[in-house]
């Protein structure tokens, strides 16, 4: 290893240490550290997937342990970016952690076996099919990693770039080991993990239900549901809002379905007044039925 690589390395273990004691140190400032797994979760699609190197790896392989799944490609910024924090959590909790690269989007053998090289990736790599791509819920932004828990369920999924310290907190409460102050809480998936789940939702991207009573919004959200999108995504309008918040598609029909909404405020009728009675005209008594004196 180059003195360049060596200096880099022991940087970046200095930078997730000093990352990971502010995070703890945080709640001393009244601003406690979150994580967040989801309530009662899904059990992780399995595959085979074939790496790099011509092996076959499945995720029930890893049975026990951890597993982080990391849908990159080799030309995506981001992902190369957060490459090096991997190998250093891989190499941190090799017993305990299992990270697996899983490349969409990217054909060029080549270039991803010398990116590979390069960063000394100690992980299983290999390319993505489009079946296990579409199990995972379409993967609409790059780098997309899922938190497996030793019991194989998907219990987070986070887009984009993302601090290391976070996933290493992660693994950490899941393998039961101390995370500090740091809190723990739960929230149900409701298409964030899996788009199936898109019909739980109350409220999506883009869409204001604020203006809709009760019953309207439980109607529009089963149109959202029963819907599909007509941009090529194949998902419903629900599950297309969630999957792209950008889609002009989606985000056009689900306003027309909401305008087109009928008014559960009948037009309001008009009192029916009393007519006023005159001056000289004379009162009855009820019980005689004759006028009063």
């Amino acid at each position: 290893m180059s003195l360049r690589n060596l200096w880099l390395r022991q940087c970046l273990r200095g930078m997730v240490a000093s990352l990971f004691v502010s995070l703890l140190a945080s709640a001393a400032l009244g601003q406690q550290p979150t994580i967040r797994f989801v309530r009662n979760p899904d059990a992780a699609p399995d595959f085979k997937l074939s790496t790099l190197e011509g092996k076959t790896v499945t995720l029930a392989d890893y049975k026990g342990k951890v597993v982080l799944l990391n849908f990159w490609a080799s030309w995506c910024g981001p992902c190369r970016a957060e490459v090096p924090d991997l190998v250093e959590l891989q190499e941190k909790y090799k017993d305990q952690l299992q990270i697996v690269g899983i490349v969409v989007d990217d054909d060029d053998q080549e270039a991803i076996k010398k990116f590979v090289q390069k960063y000394s990736v100690n992980y299983p790599v290999g390319l993505a099919s489009d079946e296990l791509r579409l199990q995972y819920g379409g993967v609409a932004a790059l780098p997309t990693s899922f938190m497996v828990d030793t019991e194989g369920r998907v219990v987070q999924k986070h887009e984009g770039l993302r601090d290391p310290v976070l996933y290493e907190v992660e693994i950490r409460s899941l393998l039961g080991l101390p995370i500090g102050d740091v809190k723990v809480e739960t929230f149900e998936d409701t298409g964030q993990i899996f788009l199936k789940h898109a019909d739980r939702a109350s409220e999506l991207p883009g869409v204001d239900l604020s203006k809709l009573t009760p019953e309207q919004k439980a109607a529009a959200l089963h149109k959202f549901n029963a819907e599909n999108c007509t941009c090529g995504c194949q998902y419903t309008l629900a599950q297309c809002r969630i999957w792209d918040r950008n889609c002009n598609v989606s985000k056009e029909a689900t306003a027309k379905i909401v305008a087109a909404l009928p008014s559960s405020h009948p037009a309001a009728k008009a009192p029916t007044s009393t007519p006023a009675r005159s001056p000289s005209s004379k009162s009855t008594d009820s019980s005689t039925g004759k006028p009063d004196k």
